[in-house]
């Protein structure tokens, strides 16, 4: 259980300190820290024990699919500006800069995930601005060419607001990806499957699935 009073630590000493540095199943040109059975994350986040993790902590298949992608189809991003929308440890972000984009930006309302992003982008040799923002229900991002959105359609109600956001982008002369496992939220109707790959889900007990990258309609 949370033991009340208890400070909570800096975020990047604690997780250089607890979270161990691994390839990520499916993307060994990437390296993260990763939470494991002892990390306990809980202190860093204010919660309980019980709660659940936060979602930056572990590679998730839908940002694995989107980095997988653009790793093997680094023209999708060369010389563009991306932003990594929900961008959690980074991971799509990370593989957009070593994929050749001109300029990564990777935003994320956990101000956690983006101690996580800095430290995993020097990791990985590449440069990424990093900012703790909600930009879901506001307008689209200048000075973006390609929004890339990982995993974010596993609740209905965030998952109407990220369409809602995507769409805006999209009239806004922005080019959206999205890469999904096929959550339970997934708008199929409003998007075109471009490509699909085998990765590793934390969601799925750490097993492989076959992940969709996606564009709109």
């Amino acid at each position: 259980m949370k033991r009340p009073g208890t400070p909570r630590p800096d975020p990047a000493t604690f997780i250089q300190a607890n979270l161990p540095i691994s390839p990520v199943p499916s993307i060994p040109e990437i390296r993260l820290h990763t939470a494991g059975p002892a990390s306990g994350l809980w202190r860093l986040a204010g919660r309980g024990e019980a709660d659940p993790p936060p979602y930056w902590a572990y590679p998730w298949a839908g940002g694995a699919v989107l980095a997988r992608h653009l790793l093997d189809r680094p023209e999708t991003v060369a010389g563009r500006r991306v932003l990594d929308f929900g961008a959690g440890s980074g991971l799509v972000a990370i593989a957009a800069a070593k994929a050749g984009a001109r300029a990564v930006t990777a935003v994320d309302i956990d101000v956690n995930a983006v101690a996580a992003i800095g430290l995993n982008a020097a990791l990985n040799d590449v440069h990424i601005a990093a900012a703790a923002t909600d930009i879901i229900d506001g307008p689209p991002p200048e000075e973006t060419d390609l929004l890339l959105v990982g995993d974010l359609f596993y609740d209905p109600a965030l998952a109407l607001r990220a369409m809602a956001f995507v769409r805006r982008c999209q009239a806004g002369g922005i080019e959206v990806l999205i890469g999904d496992p096929e959550r339970a939220h997934l708008p199929h109707r409003e998007l075109n499957r471009i490509a699909s790959h085998t990765v590793v889900d934390f969601g799925a007990g750490r097993g492989p699935v076959q992940a969709g990258v996606y564009s709109l309609v």
